[in-house]
């Protein structure tokens, strides 16, 4: 059996780079999200998928309902599938808590948070792994970060450790992951959790990852392992 793990269509908040963490806000797909559905129908075996999983947002429950009819009592609801609790940042473009966690850290939480970047990362992957106690095959509907994290490693070269940013996840493109794989991509993603202990701009020695430049409101990278602009990184 196969897992199929995708990021939700497009949102206003998304398509301005705004973050949103609260799944109470009811932000749903633009026109573009729900068309870019139709596009994709064809890279899922939908009339083979037993299991439906989302988050608790609005945007990935309508996106699994829309991608094949699936009423919502038929969805299964996973809080650990949820977005990153971004505290006194939520509904703020990302770039503004991408400098934030530069300076501070993914082992911070932000003011008003309930999590730091990596106890959110961890909390995600054990919603993914859980997917698993459901029939197969089943698609979870889930958001940037999981799937930019999975997109990094399947892509990682050997001994990388975790960066602190990644590579924006495109929209409603499935990463398809066999049973037998799933579980050794949680334990190595959770195992680089376990000895993972980044730590902010002062334990780089001052180094900036981050320079934004005056009058820009883009921000560019220092590391080849980082995206060069605002475009590129994971967001809501």
């Amino acid at each position: 059996m196969t897992t199929y793990i995708l990021r939700h269509g497009q949102t206003d908040c998304s398509k301005r780079y705004l973050v949103n963490g609260d799944p109470s806000q009811p932000i749903r797909l633009t026109e573009e999200g729900r068309q870019s559905l139709s596009l994709n129908r064809s890279t899922l075996p939908l009339h083979t998928v037993r299991t439906w999983l989302t988050s608790e947002f609005p945007r990935a429950q309508q996106t699994a309902s829309l991608l094949m009819d699936v009423s919502a009592a038929d969805l299964v609801i996973d809080s650990r599938l949820n977005e990153l609790d971004y505290g006194e940042f939520e509904g703020r473009p990302f770039l503004e808590y991408a400098v934030w966690l530069d300076g501070q850290g993914p082992g911070e939480r932000p003011a008003g948070g309930t999590e730091s970047q990596r106890d959110g990362i961890r909390r995600m992957l054990t919603g993914v792994l859980a997917a698993l106690e459901h029939p197969g095959p089943r698609v979870l509907v889930g958001h940037g970060l999981v799937v930019s994290v999975l997109l990094w490693h399947r892509c990682r070269s050997s001994k990388e450790a975790m960066p602190l940013f990644f590579p924006e996840a495109p929209y409603v493109e499935p990463i398809a992951v066999p049973d037998d794989e799933l579980p050794d991509w949680g334990t190595a993603l959770l195992s680089d959790l376990d000895r993972d202990v980044p730590g902010g701009r002062v334990d780089r020695g001052g180094v900036d990852i981050f320079r934004i430049d005056e009058g820009s409101a883009l921000a560019t990278v220092d590391s080849v392992s980082h995206p060069p602009d605002q475009k590129d990184l994971p967001h809501a």
